[in-house]
């Protein structure tokens, strides 16, 4: 198939056309005119077959998972996605492939309300990188460096199913059917907690995605907004699936190493942010008109270290000596 057949065939009218949608795909650049009063937000991702994926992964569960992770990013920020571009590296044109992916990316996109509104296709090594532009309130947007000491430390739903789902896949642990169903559903198609993370934007001080594990990216937390985090050990949400995991294996479940997935392993997509305690009853009835489950995990501290501390028990445990790390490109 040649580029602009793929185009045609397979990118066109994929999500909502937005009012403020002026030229989408079909020219050399697409043209939106935000409503007044609102901001851009815009991210990119990019995930590349056996680093982010396994090149046998279902194509349509691949479409979810990019738009996913951006979707993700945008959740962190309090915005609401509008529009994306996409661009496509394929091996060779598949019409198989290529019509089961873009009826994932048209089956996500309808439920998220995103609209395709350009890209690229080309040649190569399998990868995908996804721009998304989302819209805010003037001057509202949830972001890393607003946090306050005494503030509480919160996460959604659980952590850690992505990388069992991972460990499963690549032959390192056994689970039963359910269980591992989960873990891989987790790691394959993450749920991005848009609505949550706009229900926020009067309350949450800062948050962020937990995208390549807890502890490393609360770090940006700290660094960020030039404070330090406690963590309590005993408080981290962890799915029936996880405990499945510890009880099978004779875990235990007040070891660093047995909570290494929840820690560091990474891919929850799930919002970890910071609020005023006095507003804790806010963030959980918000929590709960999204059907949403959030756990209050610590709290800020002042201290001139900007780190990390994992407590049990009112006493710090060595992070510094565990084998725990948050994923990190390059390193």
């Amino acid at each position: 198939m040649a580029e602009f057949s793929i185009i045609d065939q397979f990118c066109r009218d994929i999500g909502p056309k937005h009012s403020s949608t002026k030229l989408d795909i079909g020219d050399d650049a697409a043209i939106i005119r935000p409503d007044h009063g609102t901001e851009l937000a815009i991210s990119v991702d990019t995930m590349v077959s056996g680093v982010h994926f396994f090149e046998d992964v279902c194509p349509k569960r691949l479409a979810h998972k990019i738009l996913a992770v951006n979707l993700s990013d945008m959740a962190a920020m309090g915005a609401s996605p509008k529009w994306a571009t996409l661009a496509l590296t394929l091996p060779k044109a598949d019409p198989e492939w290529l019509a089961a992916f873009s009826n994932g990316l048209k089956t996500s996109a309808k439920r998220f309300g995103l609209q395709l509104i350009g890209g690229d296709t080309t040649q190569g090594p399998l990868s995908l990188s996804l721009t998304v532009i989302g819209t805010l309130p003037l001057s509202k947007a949830l972001v890393r460096s607003g946090a306050k000491v005494g503030d509480d430390v919160y996460v959604t739903n659980t952590l850690g199913d992505a990388a069992l789902g991972l460990a499963l896949l690549n032959g390192k642990l056994e689970l039963s059917p359910d269980s591992s169903a989960h873990a891989i559903d987790a790691l394959e198609t993450p749920e991005p907690r848009n609505e949550f993370g706009q229900s926020l934007l009067d309350i949450a001080t800062s948050c962020l995605d937990v995208s390549d594990g807890l502890i490393g990216d609360i770090e940006h937390i700290c660094s960020q907004s030039a404070v330090s985090i406690e963590i309590d050990f005993e408080s981290l949400p962890l799915s029936s699936a996880y405990q499945e995991y510890i009880n099978a294996n004779s875990l235990d479940p007040r070891s660093i190493s047995t909570l290494n997935y929840a820690l560091n392993g990474g891919d929850d997509y799930e919002l970890a942010f910071t609020a005023a305690p006095e507003d804790a009853a806010k963030v959980f009835n918000r929590a709960n008109e999204c059907e949403l489950s959030v756990t209050r995990v610590g709290q800020i501290i002042e201290r001139e270290s900007h780190k990390v501390y994992l407590c049990s028990n009112g006493a710090r445990l060595n992070l510094e000596s565990s084998d725990t790390k948050s994923f990190e490109h390059f390193s």
